[in-house]
């Protein structure tokens, strides 16, 4: 009961945050409900209520969605998102989280001295970081911020911003999330009540948050990217993404 109830406030916290910077779900629900399940079933688990959300925020923001920027991202993302689930099986790696963990606060302290405000990214460029975040979603289950790191180069408003996030997410989870299913469908099944509660909770804070989105200050949401893209380096780092 006790976890259930951290699994559904999780899932609220997680959804009100990506639907206001674009990513967060799996990288606060897989860690709630690793507690009970190993990170390897979580991560697959999480896959589910991370596709419903992102699918409503996306839904919600569709009219924003930058296109150019889509196609930078979309396809080597999906790409990236199967070699990883399919990796994801087989493939322990604490240097991987480590790796990770040290390009968000990289990226999150070129955002805060301004350096990122200047970057422009071009098309190859878009396209290895959306191969990257792809992979690493589909092996750990956090892609949203090497993607988000990425996409602060880009010349785009906060609402284009997270639509166009969670357009390339339901890119990934389209690739990944069948993979899941097929290898460790009997143990997600085995944890269906709390996987149930953390979709609700997840649709509950995504509604909250979007309605949150439209008052928040450019400069503000910039930064508050950032902030949490330094919070989650630090706990990747220190071996909050280890397997």
């Amino acid at each position: 009961m006790l976890l259930a109830l951290l699994i559904a406030a999780v899932g609220v916290t997680s959804g009100a945050i990506a639907a206001i910077t674009g990513f967060g779900i799996g990288s606060l629900l897989t860690p709630a409900l690793a507690l009970e399940t190993g990170t390897r079933l979580a991560v697959a688990a999480i896959a589910i209520p991370h596709f419903v959300g992102t699918a409503q925020r996306f839904w919600i923001l569709r009219r924003h969605v930058d296109r150019t920027v889509l196609v930078g991202f979309g396809v080597t993302s999906a790409v990236g998102g199967l070699a990883g689930a399919l990796l994801h099986v087989r493939v322990s790696s604490r240097a991987l989280s480590v790796v990770f963990g040290v390009l968000l606060i990289l990226a999150a302290t070129s955002e805060f001295t301004g350096w990122m405000q200047r970057v422009r990214w071009g098309r190859r460029s878009a396209w290895a970081a959306g191969a990257l975040s792809g992979a690493l979603g589909g092996l750990v289950g956090n892609q949203g911020g090497i993607r988000s790191a990425a996409m602060l180069g880009f010349d785009v408003r906060r609402e284009s911003f997270v639509a166009t996030a969670s357009a390339v997410g339901l890119f990934v989870d389209g690739a990944r999330l069948p993979v899941y299913l097929a290898t460790q469908w009997r143990e997600i099944a085995a944890v269906w009540p709390l996987v149930l509660t953390a979709t609700l909770g997840v649709v509950l804070g995504t509604t909250f948050g979007a309605r949150t989105l439209g008052r928040v200050p450019e400069r503000v949401f910039r930064r508050l990217i950032a902030v949490f893209l330094l919070l989650l380096g630090v706990y990747m780092t220190l071996g909050g993404g280890a397997k």
